[in-house]
């Protein structure tokens, strides 16, 4: 597989100014990163609340422009894009937001909502705009005549599969999702879930996840980078990162995920302290403060991302050396696997739309 998706050097700094008198601060959200997003893959980037996930989530959709580095899509740098190109690349690399409840005009049908982006791009006539309307809600398991409701008429599981109909609707190449099922229910976030594994088959989608919850990580992606206080710290496959973590930030990240009742026992890795200011991060490695394992190398020496295994990079002094537990996974399940959990679901969405029309 090619990049569809690359940064380079990606930083990007937020001034702060305090009231009357006081001194500006500047916080470093996102520090110089490198990444490589192949085509057709679901890539997730995860970490705890605060890390710059979802600012590097719209550093790469230039919904904010970075400070320092460049982003390029099939191979144009977008990084400098304003206007007219701006507005055409919107159509190619498509958002869904985290909440389903303030993403949605509220005085807006969900058929306007959905047709908003073809009207905009000028795709198609006026009923062949609505015909298009009509097909994305059966995608997303809700039916054409709820184009005439408001959004306020449906559950937030539902809100959100609007949310993803609406991000279909020009035929995107790369779809990013910021936490697009952390404000669901647990239930309803499988639903969710198995509907963007269903559609990414369907119309060969890139899929960018942001998310914090490693159990639904887990379930739907390819490669996951894991974000530390604006840096990357790993970034693997998968199957390899969960089997065998390098970093001792995603060991204690994986050592979180809650396990079934079946009386096995998993050794819970706990962190030491609150993350370090933004403003201004420790020097050398910036886990080091929290870090277990950290020896005075860690405190003065900041680590660069280097391959410790074949696509397997490590933001560690000591990642050679360290034996990290990790978790038991099987490799993600391609797509005739996917089909039968969307099936066992769709019993369920039914109830809830039927449930929705009383």
């Amino acid at each position: 597989m090619s990049a569809i998706l690359t940064a380079r050097g990606l930083t990007r700094r937020f001034t702060m100014r305090k009231p009357l008198f006081g001194a500006a601060t500047v916080v470093q959200a996102v520090s110089g990163i490198d990444l490589d997003i192949e085509e057709g893959e679901t890539f997730a980037i995860v970490g705890e609340s605060g890390c710059g996930k979802s600012t590097l989530a719209r550093l790469l959709s230039h919904l904010i422009a970075p400070s320092e580095g460049t982003v390029t899509y099939d191979g144009r740098d977008i990084s400098a894009l304003s206007g007219a190109e701006l507005r055409a690349l919107r159509q190619h690399m498509q958002f869904i937001f985290q909440d389903p409840f303030s993403s949605l005009n509220p005085r807006m049908t969900v058929g306007a909502l959905i047709g908003e982006p073809l009207r905009i791009h000028r795709i198609g006539t006026a009923a062949e705009q609505r015909a298009a309307v009509a097909e994305l809600l059966r995608k997303v398991g809700l039916r054409p005549e709820h184009a005439d409701r408001y959004p306020h008429e449906f559950s937030g599981g539902q809100r959100q599969r609007i949310g993803i109909a609406r991000a279909l609707a020009t035929k995107p190449k790369i779809i990013i999702g910021d936490e697009p099922v952390s404000a669901l229910d647990v239930s309803i976030q499988a639903q969710v879930v198995n509907i963007l594994e269903d559609l990414k088959a369907e119309f060969g989608l890139t899929l960018i996840i942001i998310a914090h919850d490693l159990a639904v990580i887990r379930h739907i992606a390819d490669r996951v980078a894991v974000m530390y206080l604006g840096e990357i710290v790993e970034l693997a496959p998968a199957a390899e990162l969960f089997a065998a973590p390098k970093h001792p930030y995603t060991e204690a990240l994986l050592s979180a995920i809650p396990i079934p009742a079946t009386g096995a026992r998993r050794l819970r890795t706990t962190l030491e302290g609150d993350p370090p200011n933004p403003i201004a991060p420790p020097p050398g490695c910036r886990f080091h403060t929290r870090c277990p394992h950290a020896q005075d190398r860690c405190r003065t020496e900041r680590p660069v991302l280097r391959d410790v295994a074949a696509q397997h990079g490590v933001a560690c002094h000591f990642a050679d050396t360290l034996s990290l537990p990790g978790i038991e996974t099987t490799e993600k399940p391609r797509s005739a696997a996917t089909q039968a959990r969307f099936a066992r679901y769709s019993q369920a969405r039914a109830a809830m739309d039927a449930e929705a029309e009383r």
